[in-house]
């Protein structure tokens, strides 16, 4: 039997519960900013574990399992949506953006520190 789906469930069972502490800690005022967080903040963690060389057992812990349910494609979808619809034009387009730079830029870093 492999190890890989229980290092991928316990990474899943870390990240899902980080994820939820985030959206906790994090005040929002109607803003998807824990979202924001998260997407940028799991993009660094696996740029750098990627960049760095980590082994495929780490991948499979951190980067399927922990940042897989860390971060949250659906959830900045929504939020995104969620802001047009409302009429904030500006909002959804500025969060849209600012999620693809800040994750580009929390890669470039990843990739900076990792090589």
């Amino acid at each position: 039997m492999t190890v890989a789906p229980v290092l991928v469930g316990l990474g899943g069972a870390l990240g899902a519960v980080a994820r939820y502490g985030v959206g906790e800690l994090v005040e929002t005022d109607g803003l998807p900013i824990a979202t924001f967080a998260v997407n940028v903040l799991g993009t660094f963690v696996l740029g750098l574990l990627t960049f760095a060389g980590a082994d495929d057992e780490i991948l499979l812990l951190v980067g399927t399992g922990a940042c897989g349910a860390f971060t949250t494609f659906s959830s900045f979808s929504v939020g995104t949506v969620e802001a047009w619809e409302r009429g904030d034009r500006w909002l959804a387009v500025g969060y849209a953006l600012g999620t693809l730079i800040g994750a580009g830029v929390a890669l470039l870093l990843a990739w900076l520190l990792g090589r």
